[in-house]
């Protein structure tokens, strides 16, 4: 019973993970903002055709979960820059593999 137990457990944690990053762009994101900060514009402009709503989904999105974060810039307190937390950065291994998977079989 115990094993059935971690079984439903397991599966119900990777359903929650699925719905944080199984829709477009999430991933994306996080991919991007790995490399630099960003502003909401280059952002959009890294990531291609995404609209501004989407964007603005996905970003709050991120920032519920404690992957991202605003940042006000200094030197113009209007300007906001976008950035993984540290939680966030915990991310990067699992894109890699999906990279190295995708590389290797698709």
């Amino acid at each position: 019973m115990n094993a059935t137990h971690n079984a439903a457990e397991d599966k119900d944690n990777m359903s929650h993970g699925l719905k944080v990053f199984g829709d477009a762009y999430t991933l994306a994101i996080v991919h991007v903002l790995a490399s630099a900060t960003q502003r909401f514009n280059e952002l959009q402009r890294s990531l291609g055709n995404i609209s501004p709503t989407t964007l603005t989904d996905r970003l709050k999105k991120l920032e519920n979960f404690g992957l991202v974060a605003q940042e006000k810039q200094t030197i113009d307190q209007l300007s906001v820059i976008y950035a993984l937390t540290e939680k966030g950065k915990k991310m990067l291994p699992v894109l890699g593999a999906i990279e190295a998977f995708s590389k290797k079989f698709l």
